[in-house]
């Protein structure tokens, strides 16, 4: 297995923009990192785990969709809707986005934690195209921890691209899935505290949640931080 690195004061989360699991798990991550007091302290280090190209299909409806329920019931606040825009304008790529998020690192980690959210949020709750670049840019001006103007350069010159690729190459084949953490002290755990499987409901594969405990999140951040030295 080829670890990636993780950097001191952080956890490593493999992850795609346009996974509503891992959206979910970053939620709940942020959460308990606030009620723990690090925020600011224990930083998330978002690695591109692109489900695109893993499964080698667009990003369909049929995959998406299904998703959005079954995330709502476990966490209403989050607000996913389902797609209300022309089926035309539906992002089949998260490539872009992905890419901005990584774009953004340069800046901070809390600029491309910040962005990724504001990203997710813009698809899954507002119905908003996010392969587009003018989408990506316009979600960037509302995040307090992103310069748009170093945004749209890096963005636009592909600064960000190779090192995102770089990273998903050498070890997509080790991660299971979005999201996977990968703590500093070298343990790991892909999608804490969920297990689900899908279920054919007349010809439409949908998700079904056996088992879901949020509450492993409050140990994840406590594990990540001491992992980290993050005291």
């Amino acid at each position: 297995m080829t670890r990636p690195n993780v950097s001191p004061g952080t956890v490593t989360v493999f992850t795609d923009v346009m996974c509503g699991w891992s959206t979910l798990a970053l939620h709940r991550f942020y959460e308990a990192r606030d009620a723990a007091g690090l925020t600011g302290r224990l930083h998330v280090d978002l690695q591109l785990f692109l489900l695109e190209d893993l499964n080698r299909t667009p990003l369909k409806t049929s995959m998406i969709e299904p998703e959005k329920p079954a995330i709502n019931a476990l966490e209403p606040e989050l607000g996913f809707t389902e797609w209300q825009r022309d089926p035309s304008e539906w992002p089949v790529t998260s490539l872009p986005a992905n890419e901005a998020v990584h774009a953004a690192k340069a800046q901070s980690l809390a600029a491309a934690e910040e962005l990724d959210m504001a990203l997710r949020l813009a698809f899954w709750r507002d119905n908003r195209c996010i392969s587009m670049r003018h989408e990506i840019l316009d979600v960037a001006t509302a995040c307090k921890e992103v310069d748009v103007d170093r945004l749209r350069d890096a963005f636009d010159t592909g600064r960000a691209r190779g090192a995102m690729m770089q990273s998903y190459f050498v070890h997509r084949d080790d991660v299971q899935g979005s999201p996977h953490f990968f703590l500093a002290d070298g343990t790991d755990v892909a999608n804490p505290g969920m297990e689900l499987h899908q279920e054919d409901r007349d010809g439409a594969e949908v998700p079904v949640v056996d088992d879901d405990d949020p509450g492993v999140y409050d140990g994840l951040v406590r594990h990540a931080a001491a992992a980290a030295g993050v005291g």
